[in-house]
């Protein structure tokens, strides 16, 4: 089973709701989160402050697993956060390991 490398971005708001959901997945053995700036061309739902800016904060998971469990997990987030201002992608990785 080919490994992917799963990617959600959602607001700061949603950041212990989805922590909770992916800490609750036996199927995953972990998952990374950070918080990041978004920059893009939207801005109509941009506060005054993040159009003054440019950016937007948000916060950003990764998740390695592999791709029937990652199928498993887009199609609970499309039923779990439907209309939640989500993005993701994913991509299949070439190498992964661990050293030492």
């Amino acid at each position: 089973m080919s490994e992917q490398l799963l990617v959600i971005i959602a607001a700061p708001l949603l950041e212990e709701t989805l922590a909770d959901w992916l800490l609750q997945e036996d199927r995953l053995v972990g998952f990374s989160s950070m918080p990041i700036r978004f920059h893009g061309t939207g801005h109509s739902h941009y506060s005054i402050a993040e159009q003054v800016s440019g950016r937007q904060a948000k916060v950003m998971y990764q998740i390695q697993a592999t791709e029937p469990i990652l199928d498993e997990l887009v199609a609970e987030l499309h039923a779990r956060f439907h209309g939640a201002e989500i993005h993701y992608w994913r991509t299949p990785l070439i190498g992964y390991g661990r050293l030492g």
